[in-house]
């Protein structure tokens, strides 16, 4: 269970803590791959990070509850690291761990319908995924391509 914050006050921004099989350093040959897993060979699942990016789409909400939403579901999951929002659509960007694309898209896919009851988020549809391994994440970033850098972290207006 979680404890409610009081109005204005800051949430503190945590990160979430990588599975027993993450071990992902720098002189990895495969980064975001376990060194443990590559030691031994490919005889278990490796968990890696993957960027997520969610957008969702629907009739239009008051922008107040759009926020109050984004932002409870940011409380109840602190893996989120920023979502950007307007009347009628948002868009939600995070890292999740997973073993492979389609179980990180899956969980995406998920996170939405799954959390639009208890965070009171509107009753909009997921209108777009994007699911990138951290290496393509940080080349894009590199190369001048794709978003920015998730900061400022939090919820915001587009």
């Amino acid at each position: 269970m979680h404890a409610r914050r009081a109005a204005g006050e800051e949430r503190t921004l945590t990160s979430v803590g990588a599975g027993p099989d993450f071990d992902d350093f720098d002189d990895v040959q495969d980064p975001g791959t376990s060194r443990r897993t590559q030691a031994r060979g490919e005889d278990r699942a490796v968990s890696k990070l993957w960027h997520i990016t969610l957008s969702v789409s629907g009739s239009e909400a008051p922008l107040t509850e759009v926020r109050r939403g984004l932002e409870q579901l940011a409380h109840d999951h602190p893996f989120l690291l920023t979502s950007r929002y307007a009347n009628d659509h948002a868009e939600i960007r995070y890292w999740e761990e997973a073993r492979d694309l389609h179980d990180a898209a899956a969980v995406a896919l998920r996170l939405w319908g799954e959390h639009r009851s208890s965070a009171r988020l509107p009753p909009w549809e997921i209108v777009g995924l994007e699911v990138i391994d951290r290496e393509t994440y940080h080349l894009r970033i590199a190369e001048g391509y794709g978003p920015p850098p998730a900061a400022p972290v939090g919820v915001h207006p587009f």
